[in-house]
């Protein structure tokens, strides 16, 4: 048989040739959906143990359907499956491959479903499993955070507003914020497995089916939570997908930012980190340079994810129920953004498990610009019973003297500090060392040594 009598037999009666080259050109998915190879045989499988059991298939074709589609699966695995493009997608592949080996019993197989609901299936199992991935990731991503939070729980840094200092924080406290925004991430990816968790197989094209199926039995067979309610909505949404890559992009958005963060601080202005060889680049005319662009990379890699979000939004926008062909446009998107992630999680990895923190730059710059001058002012509304916005004003004029004599705070003299508000004592200097400062930050959630490593046990034991 040709291909393009398999073609035929595809679109039955109805149509006396096969589609136009151009026609095929546009409709045909095999050279990307042949990546949920193992979803449809994995459905398939399933699918056929039910019919059996519900004596619509027959032991003998059963016992044939399942071992050709065992033998398909180890046929792609080794490479020896040639796939079609005639054949338009990966189910009409497996199938015609499925004929080829045992014959008229695999026409059985498509019994009481649609390329509509196994459509569904796969794409849902692979997104599914590729939540599964994420959600391991993230969380190793956080454990790097974590041992290095630990490491440098008492590490001085300047905390940034605008991207000028602010006040004095921990270096360790800095990336448990990274720890939260990659939990928060992680939860999202569970909570979209949670809602994904429907069987769709059994929806058929778009109304049910009139033979006697169990649902519920392949929804168990292939880890379903339960088959979905409506098979109006099941064949005719992917909102799983675009929860996934609204998922993926938030992620991709914080790796971003981490990425620049680390684009910034290696630089010798700033010369907070240093990144290992192994994820930085040489100049080809530059001997001198080392350049960030792992990082870089990260950074400019979101606009793809968030591009893949945007784009089935727009596809999915304007559809009425039930299926129609614009969702084939579902796939090559989600399936470039979750490889896209999952490499951006791997590199983050490495790059932070490798990185070399430079605490004396770090402590010289923590008290630059000024960044115990909130410290000044919480003194004296706490020891002197001034309203703050009294003492906002008073520890301004500091901050000016400081500067007209070109001196931190902590090196200003008492006299002089007295001068501009009398109610300042020696007791002063003990909140203008930029380690009083962040030792003092002890409120929940603050950046203080102590609570860090409180932190630091609360993630640990949550992962």
């Amino acid at each position: 048989m040709t291909h393009d009598d398999k073609s035929n037999l595809m679109w039955g009666g109805r149509f006396s040739a096969g589609p136009d080259a151009i026609m095929e050109e546009i409709n045909a998915s095999i050279p990307f959906d042949r990546k949920l190879y193992a979803e449809d045989i994995e459905g398939s499988r399933a699918h056929a143990q039910m019919l059996h059991d519900q004596g619509i298939l027959s032991s003998d074709d059963h016992a044939s359907i399942d071992a050709g589609l065992r033998d398909i699966l180890t046929e792609i695995e080794r490479g020896d499956f040639a796939f079609s493009r005639k054949l338009e997608d990966i189910h009409m592949n497996v199938e015609a491959r499925l004929n080829d080996l045992i014959g008229p019993a695999a026409g059985r197989l498509h019994t009481a479903r649609s390329r509509n609901d196994q459509v569904a299936l796969d794409f849902r199992l692979w997104v599914r499993a590729r939540c599964d991935a994420m959600i391991t990731d993230i969380a190793r991503l956080m454990q790097v955070f974590l041992d290095k939070a630990q490491a440098h729980a008492d590490t001085v840094m300047p905390g940034f507003t605008h991207l000028q200092t602010a006040q004095p924080v921990t270096f360790g406290h800095h990336c448990l914020a990274y720890v939260e925004m990659l939990a928060r991430d992680r939860s999202r990816f569970e909570d979209a497995r949670e809602r994904m968790n429907e069987n769709p197989l059994g929806a058929a094209a778009l109304a049910g089916t009139g033979f006697d199926i169990d649902r519920h039995a392949t929804a168990a067979a292939l880890g379903f939570r339960e088959p979905t309610r409506n098979s109006l909505d099941t064949v005719s949404d992917r909102d799983f997908a675009l929860e996934f890559l609204s998922a993926c992009a938030i992620c991709a958005t914080h790796l971003s930012r981490l990425a620049e963060e680390i684009v910034i601080w290696s630089t010798p202005q700033f010369d907070f980190v240093r990144l290992s060889d192994k994820f930085s680049t040489g100049s080809s005319i530059m001997p001198q340079k080392k350049n960030p662009d792992a990082a870089e990379l990260i950074r400019g890699k979101v606009g793809r994810i968030s591009g893949s979000l945007v784009g089935l939004l727009t596809v999915m926008k304007g559809l009425p129920l039930s299926y129609s062909k614009d969702m084939q446009e579902d796939k090559e998107g989600v399936f470039d953004a979750a490889e896209t992630l999952e490499l951006c999680l791997a590199a983050m990895i490495g790059m932070i498990g490798d990185l070399h923190v430079n605490e004396q730059a770090m402590r010289a710059a923590a008290g630059s610009g000024y960044s115990t001058a909130t410290d000044l002012a919480d003194w004296l509304v706490r020891e002197a019973g001034l309203p703050f916005r009294q003492a906002h004003h008073i520890t301004g004029r500091v901050v000016a003297l400081a500067e007209e004599q070109g001196c931190e705070l902590a090196d200003l003299d008492l006299a002089d500090l007295q001068q501009i508000d009398e109610s300042i004592t020696e007791a002063v200097y003990d909140v203008l060392s930029v380690d009083a400062s962040v030792a003092s930050r002890t409120s929940y959630g603050g950046t203080s040594p102590a609570n860090v490593r409180e932190q630091i046990d609360y993630w640990r034991e949550r992962l």
